[in-house]
């Protein structure tokens, strides 16, 4: 139960590294198509061979529902099977590359550098596109594909049959029109997400996240750090996948530059290098980038170290070995840094998480980065705070602290990125969902065990932040920081208060860090004292006393009306309770009485020999409970309006004696709060009951 009701799930190093290797079987993607069982690739594979048929997808048919949702694609579309296109498909043809990625009519470029970046990574590229499937022995019709979604890795099954028009595929292909990898792989992550259309337009970020479960760190290149170029090169060092884009032309889509560059359009950084060079007055280097890309054709940087250009005659001839140096017509070209901070105007790092390494990269000097994850959610009313320029609530939202240990080396410093992630918000689209303005802010905290968990309005008041995000309404808001050693406390939030949502909060370090949420621990604790207890009786004390004292008439009605229904076993079943709680309670809830599903609850937990009734004796436990739960909500409830706000459920339980958590405090804010973020008397008299029931009797919350 501790274990359970403590932090939520935080994934250490080595549980970021198990999970690189599982999976779920049958994902279906953004959810809306999933009504059939689980889709598991080997059993379904197995059916067909074993009818002799081929695979159909029902969760993701071959009909225009799969290609769009707004506007349907222009010309005739056939779905036909890579063997109905050519004589011989196959799923590789020597090998993979990334010039095997070529765009096709869908505006995804940004998907496609990912990709290409990707096929740089086998260990990687395996883990996206599962070796145990292709056209020759035991094909079926079925091929599947592993991606990662918002801290797991899902497998997307899906059969082979893809759009085309005039007998040439409609979207992503390869060089080789036998080879068939790359256009599965993109039907496999348009199911994904929905629709074919789903993929028009997108950052490099969010494909290379979900090939590799890594952070994305963006910059805006002219207001970049001045030792961007180090930062790109120790993000090399480290594997990460790398891309870049020029602002779009608004009345021209896809502009090519006079330097041969494509506005709107999302390349690949594929080599990050020093380069020794030769002058005639004196040898030196230079910071050179190699770029592709993904369209894999003529269409190159055209200015100096473009293929062919005269600067390459200052490079030794076994420099150029080094490089690999070719001049084909391939959509790979370099440029220097300097050109390349002109003329580019984003750039997205992907970095790795330690699990993506594979052993040659780590046998080679290949660096890791060290990382810890957390879950979590905003709630209306209870969790979701807002930023802290709504300081009243903003102390309510998630919050977490880490602890930096060791400076990175060579420095006093150590770098952190802290990354938040909304989660599922781009599958939603189709319900009319839209991105929250997510961002966080981190707090410097001196003597952590000092001060209250979690942290309150007072110590937002006084206390100012040592670095915060932007707030920004893409997936993930990303920021690097160079922090001191030491214990910090993150608080991620939505702008404003009351916006609902998932996150994902990851944090990466060069070197360990530990993570861990700033919150209660569930338990019993002091009743407020301004609530005093004596016998049966329950009243208010303190310095704002008003005595609470039972009327004696009322409360001996209350007993001889459960005397009345309780017949001569003693016993009420639920509507019994209801008709007796209605009564006694009519001033609390306004004469609208409590509802069938709280009177049943109720039953359920006080019913300890399964009868569905409860006894004498298990009504005056609850209804000395009740009263007493009563005189607390009153504290609060100064107004007599009947509720109070979701804000306020934590305090006035822990005025109650009971201290909870977040995971605990937004089951309740989804379970008993109004849409209006409020909670209304019997919804707070539940709460206390579930408590109360959890603790003493040691129950699931919610059975």
């Amino acid at each position: 139960m501790g274990n359970y009701w403590g932090n939520m799930h935080a994934t250490s190093e080595q549980e970021v590294a198990r999970q690189k290797v599982e999976k779920t079987l049958g994902e279906k993607g953004s959810g809306f198509r999933a009504q059939g069982a689980v889709q598991d690739f080997n059993q379904l594979r197995q059916q067909c061979l074993q009818s002799g048929q081929l695979f159909e997808d029902p969760e993701f048919p071959a009909e225009d529902s799969s290609l769009y949702f707004s506007r349907r694609p222009a010309g005739y579309i056939e779905w036909r099977r890579p063997m109905e296109i050519v004589d011989n498909p196959r799923l590789f043809v020597e090998g993979f590359s990334r010039f095997d990625v070529q765009q096709g009519d869908l505006k995804d470029c940004w998907l496609l550098a990912a990709v290409a970046n990707l096929t740089m990574y086998p260990h990687l590229f395996f883990q996206v596109v599962p070796k145990d499937q292709g056209f020759d022995k035991n094909y079926a019709g079925i091929f599947h594909f592993r991606f990662w979604q918002y801290g797991k890795w899902v497998d997307v099954v899906i059969d082979d049959r893809l759009p085309t028009c005039q007998d040439e595929l409609m979207y992503l292909s390869s060089a080789k029109n036998n080879e068939f990898w790359s256009a599965l792989l993109e039907k496999a992550y348009a199911k994904l997400h929905g629709s074919y259309e789903a993929l028009n337009f997108g950052g490099v970020c969010e494909a290379m996240e979900d090939f590799t479960g890594g952070v994305t760190e963006v910059y805006k290149i002219k207001k970049a750090p001045p030792n961007l170029f180090s930062i790109l090169l120790k993000a090399y060092e480290r594997n990460s996948m790398m891309g870049c884009s020029l602002k779009p032309d608004p009345n021209v889509p896809e502009a090519v530059t006079p330097q041969g560059l494509i506005r709107g359009h999302a390349y690949s950084i594929t080599r990050v290098k020093y380069v020794d060079i030769q002058t005639p007055n004196q040898p030196g280097r230079i910071p050179l980038l190699r770029l592709r890309n993904p369209w894999g054709n003529e269409a190159e940087w055209n200015g100096p170290w473009s293929d062919g250009s005269l600067e390459w005659i200052s490079i030794p001839d076994h420099e150029k070995a080094k490089l690999g140096l070719t001049f084909d017509s391939d959509g790979e070209f370099w440029m220097s840094f300097q050109d390349w901070k002109r003329f580019f105007n984003f750039v997205e790092i992907c970095h790795l998480n330690p699990g993506s390494l594979s052993e040659d990269d780590l046998n080679s000097g290949k660096k890791r980065w060290k990382i810890s994850v957390f879950d979590g959610e905003w709630v209306r009313g209870v969790t979701a705070g807002g930023c802290r320029k709504f300081l009243g609530t903003f102390c309510h939202n998630p919050q977490y602290i880490v602890t930096l240990e060791y400076p990175d080396e060579g420095d006093d410093k150590c770098t952190v990125i802290v990354a938040l992630m909304q989660k599922n918000r781009r599958a939603q689209k189709r319900m009319g969902a839209v991105s929250l303005t997510i961002g966080f802010e981190i707090y410097p905290l001196e003597d952590p065990e000092r001060l209250p968990k979690p942290l309150d309005v007072n110590f937002f008041t006084y206390n100012g932040s040592v670095a915060t995000s932007p707030f920004t309404k893409l997936r993930e808001v990303s920021c690097r920081f160079k922090l001191p050693p030491g214990t910090y406390c993150i608080v991620p939030s939505t702008y404003r208060p009351n916006q609902e949502g998932e996150f994902l909060l990851r944090v990466f370090s060069e070197n360990k860090n530990s993570l861990e949420e700033n919150d209660e621990s569930v338990g019993i604790g002091e009743v407020d004292d301004r609530v005093i207890i004596r016998g049966n009786e329950v009243r208010r004390g303190g310095d704002h006393s008003v005595k609470n004292q039972p009327d004696r008439n009322e409360e001996k009605k209350v007993h001889d009306f459960f005397r009345t229904l309780g017949g001569y076993n003693m016993k009420v079943d639920w509507m019994g309770l209801k008709e007796i709680l209605d009564y006694a309670m009519r001033k609390e809830m306004h004469n609208e009485g409590f509802s069938k599903d709280i009177c049943r609850s109720m039953v359920y937990m006080m019913d300890r020999d399964d009868s569905g009734r409860i006894g004498y004796d298990e009504f005056l436990t609850l209804w000395t409970d009740i009263m007493h739960w009563r005189a607390v909500f009153k504290l609060y409830d100064q107004t007599g309006c009947g509720y109070i706000s979701g804000f306020q459920l934590r305090q006035a339980l822990k005025s109650a004696g009971y201290r909870l958590n977040n995971r605990m405090l937004n089951i309740f804010g989804h379970r008993y709060g109004a849409k209006d973020g409020l909670i209304y008397f019997e919804g707070y008299i539940m709460c206390a009951l579930r408590l109360k029931t959890m603790m003493v009797r040691g129950s699931y919350l919610f059975e």
